[in-house]
């Protein structure tokens, strides 16, 4: 096992869903190979056209993953899926830069004058040492950590002995298969790409501690096998977030509002846009993927 970069954009020449599979050629199948039951990071690379098709383009690091498996495209002649754990899917709290102030996360990537190796850079799959997807994670959930490290010092300020300690310094990527720490790295993620503003009704409340009161909705549960992705994810607030998961409110894959007139009352429903449209992020690539929103018309909805 090996653990590698996996370089993903979603456009028509690939059939990516990073939260579920990773779609690659002949190419790359040894290193993928060698990927299999490790975990890889996510790098989204420039924007190859003006098409928005073309995932973001913002030259980062942006999820966690674990392979689980390889399985032939049977339509594609010479191409794999690299089939991906969901539960394990994690975005990171902000996407990190392949190099800040001329260091690189990927030492391949240097050239020994300190420009960058574009021969290295345009392999979509790439192998990385164990330091170096430390170094990423670390950078992704740094947030995550600061808070963390802010409960530690308070416990030890304290003197709980009997605090289990060993849960905030176990190694990083045990941490993200947490459920605490998914949920908080989740809900900042979802929060961010929606600028702390609930999605239905824009609404934008911060409290006394200069907290968002936003939460952070799954489309599809994860209960159902629904990823911690923000493409995955809804800014709601506490009411409208209760009617979603309730099915008592849904969304088209134009992002119309849909509410189930018989079981919704005038005055929730007086709380949504105007215009029944979700308020969604610029960039594409944050925004509800539609084969999570139709999950959730077709099995939660009660249309």
């Amino acid at each position: 096992m090996a653990k590698a970069i996996f370089t993903t954009k979603i456009n028509p020449s690939y059939d990516d869903r990073p939260e579920e599979r990773y779609h690659f050629p002949r190419t790359y199948l040894n290193q993928v190979r060698s990927a299999v039951g490790d975990y890889i990071i996510y790098y989204e690379p420039r924007r190859a056209s003006a098409d928005d098709s073309s995932r973001g383009g913002r030259l980062a690091y942006f999820a966690t993953a674990r392979v689980d498996s390889i399985v032939e495209d049977t339509t594609t002649p010479d191409h794999f899926y690299a089939l991906i754990s969901t539960s394990t899917y994690l975005d990171f709290d902000r996407p990190v830069p392949f190099s800040t102030g001329g260091e690189y996360f990927e030492a391949a990537l240097r050239k020994t004058d300190g420009s960058t190796n574009r021969g290295a850079f345009g392999r979509a799959v790439r192998g990385i040492s164990d330091s170096e997807f430390d170094l990423i994670l670390k950078a992704g959930f740094a947030r995550e950590l600061a808070d963390l490290e802010n409960t530690a010092h308070d416990i030890a300020a304290t003197g709980f002995e009997e605090f289990p300690y060993q849960d905030i310094v176990r190694p990083l990527i045990e941490m993200t298969v947490l459920k605490p720490f998914r949920e908080r790295a989740f809900m900042r993620a979802v929060r961010g790409a929606y600028d702390n503003r609930c999605a239905m009704s824009g609404i934008r409340l911060i409290n006394g501690g200069g907290r968002p009161e936003v939460q952070a909705a799954h489309i599809k549960p994860v209960a159902k096998n629904g990823p911690d992705s923000i493409r995955n994810g809804l800014a709601l607030s506490g009411t409208l977030h209760w009617l979603f998961d309730r099915g008592l409110i849904s969304v088209a894959d134009n992002h119309e509002i849909l509410v189930s007139e018989k079981h919704v009352p005038d005055q929730i429903a007086r709380l949504l846009n105007a215009d029944r449209r979700l308020i969604v992020p610029r960039d594409r690539s944050l925004q509800p993927d539609p084969h999570y929103l139709k999950f959730h018309r077709e099995f939660v909805f009660k249309a």
